[in-house]
């Protein structure tokens, strides 16, 4: 597919922002497979309700298109229905918005049956006011007993209606999928493991650390939103405390609000996360940008006020290290390279200082004999002090509540 991408320079927006903004939508064309021919920006004080960027510079895009051999436009903002049919018919060809390219990117990246759905549902959110143009060419339909029952309902209105059902069907199906999750992380308080999500803005490292720290075998790639689909994995931190850490869809500037509402069940991890491990890429250029994006949409799915632990990825690629002024806003912030490991031991430490449960204090004395109880105190307890003496073990070590009953009858009065 051959594109041909624009841009629109507002009073509102910097030249600097439209280029940010159209090199990030060259990143997600390349991602989606086009071949990028050309791009071009137009300067206007509002967009034109018609076409968007007005028939004039519509008209000199379109030739240069044509001789060009583009079969595809790609806006960088979201076009009205309208726009998109008047701007089809001067362009000769098909035209796309940022919402439709991540919507297609999307579709061609989700694995899991939940991620296909969610996918899907978008899309037909996306598509249905939007039928009119596949069908214009066609006439009312006549019903199937000919003259006696007049005309029947026009093709228009028939595919509507099937997409409404069908959204209503995958609604259905999702609602299922909220239930399940919450039946999952009932279970996971029951055994009163915390969880932290790892969210940042599309390819700033979340699944190369999700690997790095679990082992888990987790797509990782150089491209924007490379994975869609939430994983979750256990991690024993140095404490011996056992943690739920779980990858999430990656966030982007101007991500559509349909897709974000598609989303909601997978983004529920991080709105009932204990902790969330907000990964930033500190080599790219616009980090604090991304930073923004990221709390953005963390606001609109109500998980603005979540313990944060900032990561500050990437690291191996900057020269000079983390900026003063960022470490100051961000006192807490840890500095990794997922890729080389180097920062992960104070990764740990810091998740367990933040994820330190309430823990009593034991002192045991356990029979030597008892190897599979000395060996369960070091699985799930922090061991503070250990002695070996005679028949016994002596241990003082931080159990957490719910096991506490489990070594009743080794306890030193």
């Amino acid at each position: 597919m051959r594109v041909f991408l624009v841009g629109i320079e507002l009073k509102s927006r910097t030249a600097t922002d439209v280029r940010e903004s159209l090199d990030e939508l060259e990143e997600l064309a390349e991602t989606a497979g086009t071949i990028i021919v050309g791009e071009g920006v137009q300067k206007m004080a509002v967009p034109v309700a018609a076409t968007y960027i007005g028939p004039g510079k519509a008209e000199e895009f379109a030739n240069d298109c044509k001789a060009n051999g583009v079969d595809t436009v790609i806006f960088d903002d979201e076009l009205s229905p309208a726009q998109t049919r008047n701007l089809e018919k001067i362009f000769g060809c098909k035209i796309m918005d940022r919402t439709a390219l991540i919507l297609e990117i999307f579709g061609q990246r989700a694995r899991t049956r939940e991620g296909k759905l969610q996918i899907e549902h978008a899309q037909l959110k996306y598509l249905l006011p939007r039928l009119t143009r596949f069908w214009s060419h066609l006439s009312r339909q006549r019903g199937s007993t000919g003259s006696i029952g007049g005309e029947g309902e026009s093709q228009l209105e028939a595919d509507r209606r099937k997409l409404s059902e069908r959204i209503e069907k995958i609604e259905s199906e999702l609602e299922k999928v909220v239930r399940q999750r919450e039946t999952q992380r009932a279970g996971r308080q029951r055994s009163e493991w915390p969880l932290a999500s790892i969210v940042g803005y599309t390819n700033a490292g979340k699944s190369t650390l999700l690997n790095k720290l679990t082992g888990a075998a987790v797509l990782a790639e150089d491209k924007l939103f490379a994975t869609l689909d939430p994983t979750t994995r256990r991690l024993k931190l140095p404490t011996k405390q056992n943690v739920l850490l779980t990858d999430t869809v990656g966030f982007i500037k101007k991500l559509p609000h349909g897709l974000v509402e598609a989303f909601k069940a997978t983004l529920e991890e991080v709105v009932q996360a204990d902790l969330l491990l907000h990964v930033v890429d500190i080599s790219h250029a616009q980090a604090q940008e991304q930073i923004d994006a990221v709390n953005t949409v963390l606001m609109e799915i109500g998980a603005a006020e979540k313990p944060v632990l900032m990561v500050f990825n990437k690291v191996d690629q900057l020269a000079g290290g983390v900026s003063p002024l960022l470490r100051e806003k961000y006192p807490n912030s840890v500095s990794i390279s997922a890729k080389t490991g180097e920062g992960i031991a104070p990764l740990l430490a810091e998740l367990g200082t933040q994820l330190r449960p309430i823990r009593e204090f034991l002192d045991l004395r356990v029979p030597q004999e008892k190897a599979a109880i000395i060996a369960r105190i070091h699985a799930v307890g922090q061991v503070v002090e250990s002695r070996y003496s005679g028949k016994n073990a002596r241990f003082k070590v931080r159990i957490p509540p719910h096991l506490v009953e489990e070594f009743a009858p080794f306890v030193v009065e």
